[in-house]
């Protein structure tokens, strides 16, 4: 995998991806960002919020859940020292669908924490990962 990060001006860059996609980032307001796009370490939880929803959607399907919806809110805490390394992350699953069996979806949350998403598993290095699911019925 390779990635492109080229410098736009001020404190702003774009990266472009293997698969050809392009990310525009700012740094923060304070340092001289000018708000073009997600703070780098934001793109971080956003791929890992991702990286996990890829995995418990697939595994609910293969499980035969009748999913219609999955949302993960993630919050994370940093430290308050450089390197500001993420410390505490909690993914929030909120999965829609009919009749969810409430142990597979949890299943597949620690599906994707344990063996899948290595994003989480990188984070986890430094940081404590909590989960939690919320089912929502379809109607």
């Amino acid at each position: 995998m390779k990635i492109r990060v080229n410098w736009l001006q001020h404190v702003a860059f774009e990266a472009t991806t293997d698969s050809g996609h392009m990310i525009t980032m700012d740094g923060a307001p304070e340092i001289g960002g000018e708000n073009r796009g997600p703070r780098p370490m934001e793109t971080v939880l956003a791929g890992t919020g991702a990286c996990s929803a890829i995995d418990v959607v697939l595994i609910l399907k293969k499980a035969r859940q009748a999913i219609t919806d999955c949302v993960v809110e993630v919050t994370a805490h940093r430290a308050t020292t450089d390197p500001k390394v993420f410390t505490r992350i909690h993914f929030h699953y909120m999965v829609t669908g009919r009749r969810l069996d409430l142990a597979k979806v949890e299943r597949a949350v620690k599906l994707s924490a344990e063996v899948y998403c290595s994003a989480s598993a990188m984070l986890a290095k430094t940081a404590t990962v909590t989960h939690d699911v919320e089912l929502i019925e379809e109607k």
